[in-house]
């Protein structure tokens, strides 16, 4: 990496060698070091819906509804202040700050003595966990070497469920009163993802700064020395590394924080197709996963009629088949490709949807074989909500990266916020099975729209650099080998 004649212009092989690296004990690192995020997410949405302190704090059922909304509006409006941070101040820094802020948070909520007090503290949670999102979700693509990110990525995000099924679990003891009072359980509950987090955040200290972000904002000695201290952890494992191609480097301007109007230029003038396939891959799939996952107990309670403890133990067959499917199909997104398994996972998520949409119309389905078709269903559209959040990150330029994830996360939020009412109220009372058809047919029809979507307008970005997909801003030369990407691939 060397300075131009101005003194400002990098030339950088960064990317190249970073995408050459064999998969070794530092990627490990990162995956567990950053992953954890989502399984603290599932873990805090599932201990909501617990909703353990209602009776000890006084707390009416829309209180206790109000405690989750406090919650994703933090996200929202985390995800979009520490979006646009995290490409200012960079990913490291603002990894550390989202996860403390997220431990300190959850930990006083533990002590709420009233609901006012809950409800601010799950708002600051959700703050950090939003921050996350865009932080986490950019350190990884970056930090990943190209053939193995589109598996690894998916694979993270899905471990959502994961955090989910913990949750599931710890509430069964923790709020069994049985066990322990009823005004304990829920306080220890709120303490396990601070517990965990604890762990995790002295690991992240040994994780580096981008590189790729330090180039672009002037730190190109510290970028190489973090590079090179990575190379040799590899030698020193036994990995041999290829050459690199010097003739491929890509020279650019360091760039400051971006304005507002290049943002907006970037987003809907340089690569508007791209802008609508984020769009509505993150609503799609917010729609469907909100409208499902936070009424199936309702379903099975009205129109099966089951106890709430017996419609909890549906959720794990339900939540298992949310985490294979990130898990089974990920490795197939670096493969088959991006465009196709986005295509196919939509589809068939909404194919099968729409199946037991007329069965449940009909009235041909259990309990059971209505869980195992939300399985069916939901083992792929996990797969695909995962890649949604994948594509955002990796097809807009660098200095960008954070702030798109933010925005389209929260509109994807903002909007998938209204699943749940519509389809809690279109259970009804159990009564009348035709007006749920319906949302279930929307549902279907949603996602299958985002298949298409993304059938026209997708990004055939496997094994590709991120360079490769979407040029820094600051790009003054290519690299050799081809023309600039253009939107759409």
């Amino acid at each position: 990496m060397t300075s131009g004649d101005d003194g400002t212009t990098i030339r950088n092989l960064i990317p190249l060698r970073m995408d050459r690296l064999p998969w070794a004990r530092f990627h490990w690192t990162v995956v567990v070091g950053l992953g954890v995020s989502w399984i603290l997410d599932g873990i805090e949405i599932q201990l909501i819906a617990a909703s353990g302190f209602k009776e000890s704090l006084g707390m009416s059922s829309a209180e206790v509804g109000f405690a989750g909304t406090a919650y994703l509006v933090g996200q929202v409006v985390g995800a979009l202040v520490f979006g646009r941070l995290t490409d200012r101040w960079g990913r490291r820094r603002l990894f550390l700050v989202t996860l403390a802020l997220y431990l300190v948070a959850s930990g006083i909520a533990g002590l709420a003595w009233t609901p006012w007090f809950l409800h601010v503290w799950r708002f600051v949670a959700g703050l950090g966990i939003g921050g996350e999102y865009t932080a986490i979700n950019s350190a990884i693509d970056e930090l990943i070497p190209a053939r193995y990110r589109g598996r690894v990525d998916i694979a993270v995000n899905g471990t959502y469920w994961a955090g989910a099924m913990l949750g599931a679990v710890g509430s069964v003891f923790l709020l069994d009163r049985a066990l322990l009072p009823a005004d304990v359980g829920w306080r220890i509950a709120f303490f396990i993802g601070p517990v965990l987090g604890l762990v995790i955040i002295h690991l992240r200290r040994h994780i580096p700064e981008s590189p790729r972000w330090m180039v672009t904002h002037g730190q190109a000695e510290e970028a190489e020395r973090i590079v090179a201290r990575i190379e040799a952890e590899v030698r020193a494992q036994g990995r041999e590394l290829p050459p690199v191609d010097a003739g491929r480097a890509l020279c650019l301007q360091p760039e400051g924080a971006v304005p507002f109007a290049r943002l907006a230029e970037v987003f809907f003038r340089q690569y508007p197709s791209r802008t609508v396939l984020g769009v509505t891959m993150m609503v799609t799939q917010s729609f469907l996963y909100n409208a499902i996952f936070f009424t199936y107990a309702l379903v099975l309670q009205n129109f099966y009629h089951l106890s709430e403890s017996r419609a909890a133990l549906y959720f794990f067959p339900f939540a298992a088949g949310n985490l294979l499917g990130p898990l089974l199909l990920g490795p197939l997104f670096d493969t088959v490709g991006r465009r196709r398994m986005i295509v196919g996972t939509y589809l068939l998520a909404g194919a099968v949807l729409l199946a037991s949409a007329f069965l449940f119309r009909q009235g041909a389905l259990t309990a059971g074989t209505h869980t195992v078709l939300w399985c069916a269903s939901f083992f792929f559209a996990s797969a695909g909500a995962s890649s949604a959040y994948l594509t955002v990150s990796e097809i807009f330029p660098l200095e960008v990266r954070g702030q798109a994830i933010s925005y389209f996360f929260a509109v994807g939020q903002l909007v998938g916020s209204t699943g749940p009412l519509l389809f809690g109220w279109l259970v009804g009372d159990g009564t009348e099975r035709e007006p749920l058809f319906w949302g279930y047919v929307v549902g279907s029809v949603v996602m299958i729209a985002g298949g298409l979507v993304a059938l026209v307008c997708g990004v055939d970005a496997e094994r590709k650099g991120l360079e490769e997909i979407a040029e820094p801003l600051g790009t003054v030369a290519r690299r050799a080998g081809g023309p600039a990407p253009s939107d759409g691939g």
